[in-house]
């Protein structure tokens, strides 16, 4: 097939989920397939970045990302009808490069990654296929809700412009795909019919470890991993320290471990307000490995701790650290969207309390840990590896054309 690719952002280096999402679509597809991709750059992409992508399309082009947060971007949203996302993205060249492409260019259809650069699609006979990483309006509707009710209320309108975009653009396309089943329900609420393509992981890169010499390692070591750019994550590493790290040490401390477990916070860039959170010396802040492969922290840490509260599709983080053989301890949300089993797979913990007791449960129980461990592993084999996942989408463009 030959494939007009439209993305909101250039998925090289692997920054986020969704980079390495189109990054692995793309080498996989590529196998097979031509791909035109047209795609936003920003400002610290370098021209090696685009030499990575180029190796596996027929044509990259590049469309500069303007600013996102410039008072023209916000005098535009607040008399405009369309969201911040919307106006942030809409680009006059993206859509001339865009109708050149297909005016020159027989392509069997159209791939759009996220629902806010639609708008800089031409009226075309083409089938489109887009592709949601997330539920958008609900990510930021539960990062607002935990803001204070004067901010809240300021951002109120902006979530339900999102959410009028969002479906907008799903009824659109000529097929809409989820990476979840949990956001495909919601999809359906609206009227359309989403199918799931899921997240996936590279298994030889990311190898399964010794998890007999893990467990009796003598420093323990769980594992936050995330970029600050991303409201999850924010979320996500205040809740672990304020509310979840010191029922951890507790429970250890009752639970007479041999040595007290560290809290090993690795990401690019720290913000400062979480650094204040804690002065606790068992608390590791460290931006230095963030340098490192991603897969190689993985095999360094004896659990990740990953109960993320806000957002939606499926968490590489989860799916990678799986695959290593470090086991995840989560809540219900991120286990159910992996069709991962409590104690089996992984481990649930749907409050502070009760996800503190399973990581420290993980540490004291050898053969708990070696299960885990194991049973992760083999999920990812059997469900998530990027050939399985690109032959579901290969699957969606058939239907679609």
């Amino acid at each position: 097939m030959k494939i007009l690719m439209i993305s909101s952002f250039l998925p090289y280096p692997l920054y986020s989920g969704g980079h390495v999402r189109l990054y692995n679509i793309i080498k996989e597809l590529s196998k097979s397939n031509e791909i035109t991709l047209i795609c936003e750059k920003r400002d610290n992409q370098a021209a090696a970045d685009i030499s990575e992508i180029e190796k596996m399309c027929k044509k990259v082009i590049i469309i500069q990302r303007r600013k996102q947060w410039s008072v023209q971007n916000i005098l535009k949203t607040a008399v405009s009808q369309s969201s911040f996302l919307i106006t942030g993205h809409t680009e006059k060249r993206m859509r001339d490069e865009i109708e050149r492409a297909i005016k020159n260019q027989k392509f069997d259809l159209i791939h759009v990654e996220t629902f806010y650069v639609m708008q800089n699609l031409p009226n075309a006979s083409l089938p489109i296929v887009l592709t949601e990483h997330n539920i958008e309006h609900q990510v930021y509707e539960r990062f607002v809700n935990s803001m204070s009710i004067p901010v809240r209320w300021l951002l109120k309108l902006d979530i339900a412009k999102i959410k009028k975009d969002e479906e907008t653009y799903w009824r659109k396309a000529t097929k809409l795909v989820t990476v979840s089943k949990e956001d495909g329900k919601i999809m359906q609420e609206t009227g359309v019919f989403p199918v799931v393509v899921a997240n996936a992981v590279d298994t030889k890169k990311f190898s399964l470890k010794d998890s007999k010499k893990a467990v009796m390692e003598d420093e323990k070591r769980i594992l936050f991993i995330g970029d600050f750019k991303w409201i999850q994550n924010i979320d996500t590493c205040a809740w672990i320290i304020k509310e979840i790290w010191p029922q951890i040490k507790t429970f250890a401390v009752k639970e007479k471990l041999p040595s007290m477990p560290k809290l090993w916070i690795v990401a690019r860039k720290i913000p400062e307000n979480i650094r204040k959170l804690t002065q606790d010396k068992d608390v590791l802040f460290d931006e230095e490995s963030s340098t490192l492969m991603t897969e190689k922290i993985f095999q360094r840490a004896n659990i990740l701790l990953s109960p993320i509260r806000v957002g939606g599709g499926t968490s590489y983080k989860i799916l990678e650290s799986m695959s290593c053989g470090t086991p995840v301890v989560t809540y219900s949300m991120s286990a159910e969207s992996i069709e991962a089993v409590d104690m089996h797979d992984i481990l649930i913990g749907d409050n502070p309390s009760d996800t503190a007791q399973k990581a420290v449960q993980l540490l004291m129980d050898p053969i708990l840990y070696e299960k885990i461990s194991k049973n992760g592993r083999k999920l990812i084999e059997n469900k998530y590896t990027w050939g399985k996942i690109v032959k579901d989408l290969e699957d969606v463009y058939k239907s679609a054309i």
